[in-house]
């Protein structure tokens, strides 16, 4: 009988303080703080974010352990994000997490955090269907990137396209600050589309070479196009709110699935996956649904919500598979907040 593995993780690359404890592919607890600060600024503000992580880490973790109904003495290792992130974060997460490695004597595993969300798909969750056989494609979208990549295995994975500029939760973010609507924008924006026409403007999408993707271009062109109305008619903005968010909910859904039907041709693999804060959205949720009908229809995989944005659960699930090949790192090696493209 093979040895039950349980690990504590943290999660700290931005600005959500999260612990978790999984043992054996099945996640005990996960716990996430948001952090309220940065509402008022219309995004995270790096040093506040550190000291808040320093403010919150402590009782999230000791909430992580209790609800686990675990004790310390029964860990088997540590895990952390490494990077990328925000740095002053990153190092709170990551100093925690070697002094517990090293008051517990247990080995510590340093987890990338895009390969994080991507391996939250091999949680055992009973609100989800089976995990992706390999190989897959996943896209994986938030507020910091936007990627196509190729999962070959848990520990190979090529990124095949990623964005030239702005994130595609970026775009939204920065639409509904000109909007005038509150941070974080990609939940705010989803929200209000539901009630508006999709058709109701076209916006400009983007030409990018091969699999890449470009969301600057097409928040300019959703500026442009407001403040051009606004000449004629000055309250078009509040008056057509919903069909504006329902417009450029369309126009940015429409680049994702279109690129991830190029990356189908290019590859030959139809099983997809999402992962990433923007993978929440309802509208690409939708989308994909609608892609798993018909006979050539696309092998489908979505995370449970609670998974999609930061959260230490994706970095529990990737520590473990790390743990199983002694993937572990020095406690000396902390975070970096960039790493290199290949996962």
């Amino acid at each position: 009988m093979e040895k039950s593995i349980t690990i504590l993780a943290i999660e700290s690359s931005c600005d959500d303080t999260s612990a978790s404890i999984i043992k054996d592919r099945k996640i005990l607890s996960n716990i996430v703080a948001n952090q309220e600060v940065h509402e008022k600024y219309g995004g995270v503000v790096p040093e506040l974010a550190s000291r808040a992580h320093m403010q919150n880490i402590v009782p999230v973790v000791e909430r992580a352990v209790k609800e686990s109904g675990l004790a310390l003495k029964d860990l088997d290792a540590i895990a952390y994000t490494k990077g990328p992130g925000l740095m002053g974060s990153l190092l709170v997460g990551s100093s925690f997490a070697q002094s517990m490695s090293y008051a517990l004597d247990i080995p510590l595993i340093g987890v990338h955090h895009m390969q994080g969300h991507i391996m939250a798909h091999f949680i055992k969750d009973n609100e989800t269907k089976n995990s992706p056989e390999f190989p897959f494609i996943c896209l994986t979208v938030s507020g910091g990137h936007t990627q196509l990549v190729l999962v070959k295995s848990d520990m190979d994975m090529e990124i095949l396209g990623e964005t030239i500029d702005d994130a595609v939760g970026e775009a939204y973010d920065k639409t509904a600050r000109f909007l005038g609507l509150p941070y974080p924008g990609g939940p705010v924006v989803d929200k209000l589309a539901k009630l508006g026409n999709p058709k109701f403007m076209q916006f400009t999408k983007p030409r990018t070479k091969g699999l890449n993707f470009s969301f600057s271009g097409l928040k300019s062109n959703i500026i442009q196009k407001i403040e051009k109305e606004e000449k004629t008619n000055p309250d078009f903005r509040s008056e057509y709110l919903n069909d504006i968010c329902a417009s450029v909910q369309h126009t940015i859904v429409s680049i994702l699935i279109s690129k991830i039907k190029d990356a189908i041709k290019q590859t030959g693999i139809s099983r997809i996956a999402i992962a990433g804060g923007v993978s929440a959205n309802s509208a690409l949720r939708a989308e994909l649904k609608k892609r798993e009908q018909g006979e050539k229809g696309w092998d489908v995989y979505i995370p449970s919500f609670q998974y999609c944005t930061d959260n230490a659960g994706m970095i529990a699930i990737t520590a473990h598979f790390q743990y199983l090949r002694g993937d572990f790192v020095e406690r000396t090696e902390g975070a970096k907040a960039r790493l290199e493209n290949r996962i």
